[in-house]
Order: structure tokens, then C-alpha cells, then sequence
């Protein structure tokens, strides 16, 4: 029987959409976590929170201060930039004696990824260079590919991305270089004070901006809490006004719990308009209930006592992890010792691939993520990412132990 859809032809919709949709996919870690998400899977895919640790009284009675105090007002559309009160409050715990955050110097967003997305969409053009450590995070470059810039590869250790590096590429004159100054992702590692002071001269010197992205900046385990780049940067200028060449991006999401969706940034104030004027065209503004719950965690207390808890529970995490690599894993393989965050990289042997280890591993009901996604050129076949934070320590035990076994047994057959 014919129908008007036969008659004319299904809409060929690869035809309509835009040119920069060619360079969106989905995230591979997020297809991952559907896999990880079945009941027997041991997953050190996501980076995830662990959600047993979320303060969910503190938000029950938030929520009925809330609503007793401010519903209307709770429930209605708020200004894009954020309900100023929760701008003020995030301005007071950056600012410092030498530096001042004013209000104006703050935007919330609906979480961090937001924040860097709205940055994509203000500062860059297509053709324009993009400095990235090497690996990096992947939503970052799912972000901004789009755009299509050109990203320019920054070398790594355990230091951090590499000073000797960057002179001869900001000399190819990139726009932005954007870095997870602690406890990185993927690879967990920390950009070392030396580096971080010789950085901001840099790129002051050559007029790159620095996007610094902080979520795991409150969950140091051990050493001693480094300086925030903006803040290094800003204190070359007059501290009355916040002149920095560096543009910080926070969430609560890591802290307290990333269902809020709730994130800032902290610019100077003719970026802070470019992004409220960005912001406007896609969402209008960050929820205001679940602003108005962030404000309510932070003055009753609720953050303050749910940092240290956190840094206890996720410290254990991790030394469980490091225990059992150190038990069970070959002696071919190494791996990064983070001081704080959430995740951890593991190197292997040239002879393996991750993606091949993955293969094996889930059938093994163990999930993580290959490293080859984190890297520009995707040609790092031989590390993956895991993540310590959500698992409890007797999973981390058990799933490290099956990964061990996974290993051995496909070095044996190398």
C-alpha cells in the first residue's frame, strides 16, 4: 500500500545538519557506562562521585529552608549570571588578602562542562590554535572540536605538562591553553608550584589565555595545597581589580553532588559579559532551586564538614587501589600515584592494547576507560584510566585483582 512517506521519500537528514556537527560523537566514556552500569560489573570507567557520600539530609533540609524562606522566588527565573547571592559567596572563598573576586567576576553555570562550552563559543573562531596537555579531558575536546580549532599537543609527566615545551608552540601563537592543574584527568597527576609560576609568565609574555579547569582542586589527600594559576597571574597586576590572563572554571559536582549541576567561572568582567551574553541563548540561566540548595550547603556548614569526609573516604579508596596494583598486577605494568582527585593511569607493555584488555576485562565484569580517547592523536594504544572514587574498597580489591589476572594471562600469550 502506498503512503505519502513511500510517495515522497524519507527526509534525508545528513543533508540539513550543520557542517560542525561532523565533528560531534558520542563520548566513549559515556557509552562505557551504560555497559558499567549492569549490577554485576565492577566499573572504574566514570568519574564518578561516590554517591553513598552525598549529603542527602543536609539537601532534604536545605530544601525545606528553601521552601519556607523563598519559594516563589526559588521556583522563578533568575538573572543569567546567578542568583547574586551564591556569586557573593563563591567571590568571598577565592578572594584573598592582595586579591579581590568581586561578584562581578563570577558566573555560575550549570556545571562545569557548561563553563567550557560557553568559553568555546566566546573566544574561539575556527582556524584558531588551542594549546592542550596531552592526554587531556575528553569532554573538553568534545566541546570544542566543533568550533574547529586546531589543537596543539603539550607533553606531560609527573610534574605536569612540560615547561621546556611550550616555548616553541606558543611561538605558533595559540589562542587558549587549557590544563587541569590538579590532580588531572586522566592521568591524576599535579602541576608542580615551579612550573605553575613559570607557566603564567609565559603565557602573559606570548598573550595566551589559560583556561584553568579545578573540579578536584578540594580533594587533596596528601602535600601541601599549591597556588591557583588565576591567582598567580592575577597578582602580577593591581589587586584591586582582577586583571588576569587566566580564566578559572569550579563545580560543586565533585564536593557535593553533580545531579545540582551547578559550576562557576572566574574572569575578569569583559568576559564574564561575553559569556552571560552566550549563556542567555542557551539556557537563560542555571537552575534557581538548585542554586539556591548550593548557597543553603555552603552557609549552613554542610560543604565545609563534606570536604574532609570526602578526602578520608576517597584517600582510602585510593591507597585500596594502589595496594591491590602493587598485589596483583604484573610487573610490566606501572601506573601514576595521585595526591588527591579521583583517577589513576595505568601503562602497559607495548605488546598490549588497552582496547584489547578491555575486550577481556568486561568479560570479566570489570569496566574502565583505554587512554587513546584522552590523547590528541589517539595513538597511545598501550594505557587506561581508572577511577577510585566510586567503587567501595572491597570492589576496588576484587575488580583490580581480575584485571591482574586479565593481564597475566595476555602477556603470557604476547
Amino acid at each position: 500500500m502506498l503512503t505519502l512517506h513511500s510517495i515522497i521519500g524519507a527526509m534525508n537528514w545528513n543533508d540539513k545538519f550543520a557542517q560542525r556537527t561532523r565533528h560531534m560523537k558520542r563520548s566513549a566514556i559515556r557509552e562505557l557506562l551504560k555497559l558499567a552500569a549492569r549490577p554485576d560489573m565492577i566499573s572504574f570507567a566514570g568519574g564518578l562521585p561516590a554517591p553513598e557520600l552525598f549529603p542527602i539530609e543536609a539537601v532534604k533540609q536545605a530544601i525545606k529552608t528553601i521552601l519556607r524562606r523563598n519559594p516563589q522566588e526559588a521556583f522563578q527565573y533568575s538573572a543569567t549570571e546567578g542568583i547574586a547571592d551564591l556569586r557573593t559567596l563563591i567571590a568571598s572563598r577565592f578572594s584573598r588578602p592582595g586579591l579581590e573576586v568581586r561578584r562581578e567576576n563570577v558566573v555560575i553555570v550549570s556545571g562545569a562542562q557548561q563553563g567550557l562550552d560557553l568559553l568555546g563559543r566566546v573566544l574561539l573562531d575556527a582556524g584558531d590554535k588551542v594549546a592542550v596537555e596531552n592526554p587531556t579531558y575528553l569532554a573538553l575536546l568534545s566541546a570544542w572540536r566543533p568550533w574547529q580549532v586546531r589543537f596543539l599537543p603539550v607533553p606531560s609527566d609527573d610534574q605536569g605538562l612540560r615547561i621546556d615545551a611550550l616555548e616553541p608552540l606558543f611561538e605558533q601563537r595559540p589562542k587558549l591553553l587549557y590544563l587541569i592543574p590538579n590532580f588531572q584527568n586522566p592521568q591524576g597527576t599535579t602541576l608542580v608550584a615551579a612550573r605553575r609560576t613559570a607557566l603564567t609568565g609565559l603565557a602573559r609574555k606570548h598573550g595566551v589565555v589559560l583556561i584553568e579547569d579545578d573540579p578536584y582542586e578540594e580533594l587533596r589527600f596528601c602535600g601541601d595545597p599549591l597556588p591557583r594559576l588565576f591567582e598567580l597571574d592575577a597578582r602580577r597586576t593591581a589587586p584591586d581589580l582582577l586583571d588576569s590572563h587566566t580564566i578559572y572554571v569550579g563545580t560543586f559536582s565533585k564536593v557535593l553532588m553533580p545531579g545540582l549541576r551547578v559550576g562557576w567561572i572566574i574572569a575578569p568582567e569583559p568576559v564574564i559579559e561575553k559569556i552571560v551574553q552566550a549563556k542567555q541563548a542557551v539556557d537563560l540561566h542555571t537552575s534557581t532551586l538548585s542554586q539556591w540548595i548550593v548557597h543553603e550547603l555552603v552557609l549552613d556548614g554542610t560543604l565545609e564538614q563534606q570536604i574532609p569526609r570526602l578526602r578520608c573516604a576517597y584517600r582510602a579508596r585510593r591507597d585500596a587501589m594502589l595496594a591491590a596494583l602493587a598485589e596483583y598486577f604484573p610487573s610490566e605494568v606501572s601506573w601514576t600515584t595521585p595526591e588527591g582527585g579521583m583517577f589513576l593511569m595505568v601503562r602497559l607493555p607495548p605488546v598490549l592494547r588497552a582496547t584489547d584488555v578491555l575486550e577481556r576485562a568486561l568479560r570479566q565484569n570489570v569496566a574502565f576507560v583505554p587512554g587513546d580517547d584522552f590523547h590528541l592523536d589517539g595513538e597511545d594504544r598501550n594505557s587506561f584510566r581508572l577511577n577510585f572514587s566510586n567503587p567501595p574498597p572491597e570492589l576496588i580489591g576484587k575488580g583490580v585483582e581480575r584485571l591482574g589476572h586479565v593481564l597475566k594471562a595476555m602477556l603470557r600469550a604476547a
